[in-house]
């Protein structure tokens, strides 16, 4: 499927398995994050919306705009930050890369890359929005 040319029916239909959708102030500066930092895809980047590839999966990035009718926004707090709660893992990713950048471009690094009891090393990178990403790869 392109991406860049499918309507948002057809790009609908063709989601499957668990989805991953995160609500942002600012969906440019959060595509700028994972493009930056972790090398992700961005497609369909607008004000409002962007489709995110990482490996063979893909997520999402919407606007609080876009949940206008929706009864989530209403649980999203005004003040930041808005992803306590939830770890995005990239499994296989490298921490010491993925926090040298995010720290080069002003990120916060909550956790410096580290080697955890459970084979993995990893590090926490705050997002704009507080989402922690969890970059990490076997020891």
């Amino acid at each position: 499927m392109d991406f860049e040319t499918a309507s948002a029916a057809e790009f609908g239909t063709t989601l499957k398995g668990l989805g991953l959708n995160l609500i942002c102030r600012d969906v440019r500066a959060s595509a700028a994050f994972v493009e930056q930092v972790f090398a992700m895809r961005v497609h369909r980047l607008s004000a409002d919306f962007a489709i995110v590839t990482y490996a063979d999966q893909l997520f999402q990035l919407h606007s609080d705009g876009t949940y206008h009718s929706n009864p989530y926004l209403a649980l999203l707090p005004e003040n930041p930050p808005r992803g306590a709660g939830i770890e995005l893992r990239l499994y296989n990713t490298d921490p010491d890369t993925a926090a040298a950048l995010a720290a080069a471009l002003g990120y916060t690094i909550l956790q410096h890359p580290t080697d955890k009891p459970h084979g993995l090393r990893e590090a926490y990178i705050l997002d704009p929005d507080g989402y922690a990403w969890v970059p990490s790869c076997p020891i």
